[in-house]
């Protein structure tokens, strides 16, 4: 019997030969992504010059378009307030439809049950996404799916669109308005979300369009996200989402002294780095604590007189409020995390819509995410190589999305905001269960107890070293207190089968999830 041989690479995660070889990977050996020549694919385009593509059932276009063994894809930007998923999966279950590859932009949890009895079926037999959590994070983890999940960035998904990586057959787009011809936006209408930044990608390659509306306007509908250009057929259902729980727990204010003292500490972090100052930009995200720090840097703004050119990512309110007030010049704005947000891009020129490409894609001519000064970035582990871990529980199973993670991390100064235990879980690991962005990427840490600073990054330690009431550690002393609190936890148990593929943003594979043992 041949001797499997086991390859090490750049954040020491060991994956077999075999496994590189059997889905065609190199292993992630660097950050730098090299300015290579990139070929991208196209779509094919079945030619049309009628004057309406509005269709009134979603079976027939299911029947018409979906296949045993195609790719079809999903945008998120309804978040848990989708109804759109739900009605296309009921219907191809329905039809006896198998052998699918699933390829949204990310799962969220209102998609979960749909998507297990699918693969239950033989219906869904592959999975890429950003991300998932719940139930079905917990059945893909023991084992429910035959074939491993890939996880891949916001960017990066981008670019396997773009290269061919991933090949849309049919994308089902959910839309708060279209005409007859499918311009469509996510401005108007009943289920209003914003930014259409991730199905911009699906629009543009998939060889296949479908949107799927509950408000059919008159042509022509402009400002057009979404272009007739693109578009195959317009499809008019009841509902298409539910707007209120488009931000669900993402968009809180905190009232927890924990978050709120990690938030001021993230803010103390900026203010007295070189990179706070007139023009800078920056990317926050959503959550608690991040709303906090939004709030504290308003107050830096103000105090300091300096405005910030650009604000990046997902956005929520407190940032396009700020955009109002004219401390933020630009905001380009890949998905909106609240109705505040989405409804400020009807009404806020300076309010750019971008796609995934331009956000983050790593393999164009200059994505909004090289050109961050600041990002501040969650984890659910971190550890004393910086290596941080935001898709896998202390338990192994999978709860959490790459999202803009990766790519975000390209920021000049990258600070990852997190407690130091969560319950009895330590948050500072000697080593993380799953790493999806390299400690490479990270500069600060920042926890309720003070901060630590990647030896890497001399500069840095010179300028943040005697900020008053913010202690300084290094990672390992922060990793120590945090066994000192929760204890040693006993090994995690898997099994020898992947279950899970975690790219680095660049297609190259920084690591992989075992099923988890029961």
């Amino acid at each position: 019997m041949r001797r499997a041989i086991t390859l090490e690479n750049r954040v020491q995660r060991k994956v077999s030969e075999d496994t590189l070889n059997k889905y065609n990977y190199r292993s992630f050996q660097t950050t730098e992504i090299g300015h290579p020549d990139i070929q991208r694919v196209a779509p094919k385009v079945h030619v049309t010059t009628g004057d309406n593509k509005v269709v009134e059932s979603l079976r027939d276009v299911v029947k018409k378009t979906v296949h045993d063994g195609m790719t079809i894809s999903f945008h998120h930007h309804f978040r848990n307030g989708d109804f759109v998923f739900n009605q296309v999966m009921e219907i191809i279950l329905d039809e006896g439809i198998k052998d699918l590859t699933l390829a949204p932009s990310s799962l969220t949890g209102v998609m979960n049950d749909a998507v297990i009895e699918a693969i239950k079926a033989g219906t869904i037999t592959h999975i890429t996404s950003s991300g998932m959590r719940g139930s079905l994070g917990e059945f893909v983890s023991h084992g429910g799916l035959k074939n491993p999940v890939i996880f891949r960035s916001h960017g990066n998904r981008a670019r396997a669109i773009e290269h061919g990586d991933i090949k849309i057959d049919v994308a089902f787009l959910g839309v708060p308005n279209a005409d007859r011809l499918g311009n469509a936006n996510g401005m108007k209408g009943d289920a209003v979300f914003g930014s259409l930044g991730y199905a911009l990608m699906d629009a543009q390659y998939a060889d296949k369009v479908v949107l799927v509306t509950d408000n059919i306007v008159d042509y022509p509908n402009t400002p057009a996200s979404i272009k007739q250009t693109q578009v195959d057929y317009v499809v008019k259902v009841k509902q298409v989402g539910d707007p209120d729980k488009i931000g669900s727990d993402a968009t809180r204010f905190t009232k927890d002294p924990k978050e709120l003292k990690i938030a001021k500490t993230v803010n103390d972090v900026i203010v007295n780095s070189n990179y706070f100052k007139e023009g800078f930009s920056f990317q926050t995200g959503s959550g608690g604590a991040a709303l906090a720090v939004t709030r504290y840097l308003r107050k830096a703004m103000i105090d300091n007189q300096i405005t910030a050119s650009f604000a990046l990512g997902g956005i929520t309110k407190p940032t396009t409020d700020l955009l109002k007030e004219g401390l933020v010049k630009k905001v380009m704005d890949v998905q909106d995390f609240d109705k505040g947000a989405a409804d400020a891009m009807q009404s806020e020129e300076n309010q750019q819509e971008i796609d995934a490409s331009w956000y983050a894609d790593p393999d164009n001519k200059g994505a909004m995410v090289d050109q961050l000064d600041v990002a501040i970035l969650s984890a659910l582990e971190i550890d004393t190589n910086f290596n941080v871990n935001v898709m896998s529980g202390s338990d192994g199973v999978i709860r959490g999305a790459i999202g803009g993670h990766q790519d975000a991390g390209t920021a000049k100064l990258t600070i990852i905001s997190a407690p130091l235990v969560r319950g009895r879980i330590a948050t500072v690991v000697p080593q993380v269960t799953t790493v999806v962005t390299p400690g490479d990427s990270i500069d600060v840490l920042v926890t309720e107890y003070g901060i630590a600073i990647n030896p890497k990054r001399k500069d840095l330690i010179g300028q943040l070293n005697n900020i008053p009431g913010v202690p300084v550690y290094s990672i390992e002393e922060l990793q120590k207190m945090a066994e000192h609190k929760v204890g040693t936890p006993e090994p995690l148990e898997f099994t020898d089968r992947t279950v899970a593929l975690i790219e680095y943003r660049d297609g190259t594979l920084i690591d992989t999830i075992k099923e988890v043992k029961d």
